[in-house]
């Protein structure tokens, strides 16, 4: 009588013949899209459709009254809104791309630390940059008092307000972006390029511009796209310097009156203008092919000898060094003043330690910070699971819908977070299958899931593009060898693609603790995040506080950028 098979040694072999199947796909990627339909598609289809509610009836009045030209204030604020993100896409563009070229082209005395600096926009939150260029430069700033009262002038000399002083807040704080991706593309170039356009009579400047600049193109469309969504999102800049009306703020407002309707036609229009603007970069990239042909020659650097361009380099460099390191330099020292003492001198006139010892002691200080970790790290661990599940099914498997499923990933970062927040409020105000039978909004879970919509794209991006340079063959050894899915999942692949996954989880979670856009329309008093409690404080004139709580979200991103690079060598830039 044939043995029969026990139950230890039959299940190993039914779950292989399972594993095998060419349907077990479609088993793991099940979850991702219900999840994305859940908290994605189905928020934006309820935003688009409340746009066309009024007091519960079908219309388009809505409409009507954000393109009424007798009361423009919707479409001013439509046009201010994309006016300033051309400009600052533009203006980041330039000094981004000029510095790349410059550190990366050119040895010259002070490059080493310019090229450390460089970054030091990074660690600022979006609010703390804020902050700290009206603490400098604004009408009652540092910068311009002290001119005053040097010179004995009347007035200040000058001051940054309306909308160049946002475009300018918005240079400083987003050309990093440019500047990376363009540096990670100058030093693929190929020199042999350059130099044959130059033997044929090509000029410096036309070698820049049909040479350089096209091969550049890639990596200035993910950029330029980047910080065009990053200045529609902009709250806080035009609020500071005093720019009435942006699409951002008037959701906000209109949020915040109580007309739900009108919030979500104001949402799905800078939707529309979002996806827009991404379908024509994306067009105008995929114009031309930009693939470098030549023979990957390292780029060579040019050592500046002149003693005027060496000595002019050595004093633009500490200038360079001073303007970078000044923001958060300011933020340190007023961190230091004692709470609403500061008025019209030119630097506090008072300091203590208390604010410090606040916000690890004090248990209403202290909460804001919790607060924010639970929050964050919440949303981290769904983004960690999905994000690396969702990168392994784009990357390693084949299966119907896998162009889907990353447009699905990818349009929330393509939207700005006051746009994810309204979507939200708009499925989850009332009871449905994906909350469970939960009213979520003024929950504590509502903030989570926002942060977990917006931040899911940097776990998938940086999970992509580490699997992407592991060959598959390593993983099919180990299955040919008998081991199970699961197996070599967790034991083949996990580890040799832990770097990257580690990098977009640790930047998913400082992400979350400085977001700023999206907590500020869903969160209650019990649920202050710290980027909304150093909002509130600065309206409060507690500029210590709010500045000590900056200053603990800048050493937050400080260690984990220090992190990620250590892990990947350059995984901000792998996320961009």
């Amino acid at each position: 009588m044939p043995e029969q098979p026990t139950s230890r040694s039959y299940r190993p072999h039914r779950l292989h013949a399972i594993t095998s199947s060419r349907h077990f796909v479609y088993v793991l990627i099940a979850p991702l899209f219900l999840i994305l339909l859940g908290y994605v598609i189905y928020p934006f289809y309820q935003t688009f459709m409340d746009s066309f509610r009024v007091n519960g009836e079908w219309n388009l009045s809505n409409y009507r009254a954000f393109f009424d030209l007798t009361h423009s204030s919707n479409l001013e604020a439509l046009w201010t809104s994309v006016h300033i993100s051309l400009w600052s896409v533009l203006m980041s563009g330039i000094v981004g791309v000029t510095m790349a070229f410059l550190l990366e082209r050119y040895h010259f005395p002070g490059r080493k630390i310019l090229k450390v600096l460089i970054l030091v926009p990074l660690a600022l939150p979006p609010l703390i940059g804020v902050l700290s260029f009206s603490f400098l430069y604004a009408e009652s700033g540092i910068i311009p008092r002290a001119l005053k009262t040097w010179f004995h002038l009347d007035q200040v000399p000058f001051s940054l307000k309306g909308f160049w002083g946002v475009v300018v807040v918005h240079t400083f704080t987003m050309y990093t972006y440019f500047y990376m991706t363009a540096s990670a593309a100058i030093k693929g170039l190929d020199p042999s390029l350059e130099e044959a356009a130059a033997n044929l009579g090509a000029g410096r400047f036309m070698v820049w511009r049909k040479v350089i600049l096209p091969m550049l193109t890639p990596a200035m469309v993910a950029s330029s796209l980047l910080v065009f969504m990053i200045s529609m999102a902009s709250y806080t800049a035009p609020l500071i310097f005093g720019i009435q009306r942006t699409m951002t703020m008037q959701i906000y407002l209109s949020r915040t009156n109580g007309s739900l309707e009108m919030a979500s036609t104001q949402s799905a229009i800078l939707s529309v203008v979002s996806i827009l603007f991404l379908i024509l970069m994306r067009w105008y990239q995929g114009r031309r092919n930009y693939q470098n042909n030549g023979k990957g020659v390292g780029v060579h650097q040019t050592e500046v000898t002149k003693p005027w361009a060496k000595y002019g380099a050595m004093v633009l460099s500490c200038i360079g060094v001073l303007i970078l390191t000044l923001p958060i330099l300011v933020i340190i020292l007023i961190s230091f003043s004692v709470d609403a003492t500061w008025t019209v001198q030119i630097l506090p006139p008072k300091y203590t330690f208390s604010h410090y010892l606040d916000l690890f002691t004090n248990s209403k200080t202290w909460r804001p910070i919790l607060n924010s970790l639970e929050m964050s790290g919440i949303a981290t661990l769904g983004i960690l699971l999905f994000g690396v599940a969702a990168a392994y099914a784009i990357v390693r498997l084949n299966f119907k819908g896998k162009f889907l499923l990353e447009t699905l990933i990818m349009i929330p970062w393509a939207l700005p977070g006051t746009v994810v927040a309204v979507n939200l409020i708009a499925a989850f105000n009332t009871p449905s299958a994906f909350s469970f039978g939960q009213v979520l909004v003024g929950t504590v879970w509502i903030i989570p899931i926002a942060y977990f919509v917006r931040h899911l794209p940097l776990v998938f991006r940086s999970t992509s593009a580490t699997l992407m340079q592991i060959d598959p063959s390593t993983e099919e050894a180990a299955r040919n060898l008998g081991a199970t899915w699961w197996y070599s999942f967790r034991r083949v692949v996990i580890p040799m693609a832990f770097s990257g996954i580690l990098a977009g989880t640790l930047l998913a979670f400082v992400q979350g603790i400085g977001e700023f856009v999206a907590s500020i329309l869903l969160f209650t008093s019990k649920t202050v995040p710290i980027s909304v409690e150093i909002y509130q404080r600065m309206y409060a004139f507690d500029f210590g506080t709010a500045c000590a709580y900056g200053v603990l979200q800048i050493l937050t991103i400080i260690v984990v950028l220090f992190i990620s690079q250590k892990l990947t060598g350059d995984g901000a830039t792998s996320v961009v």
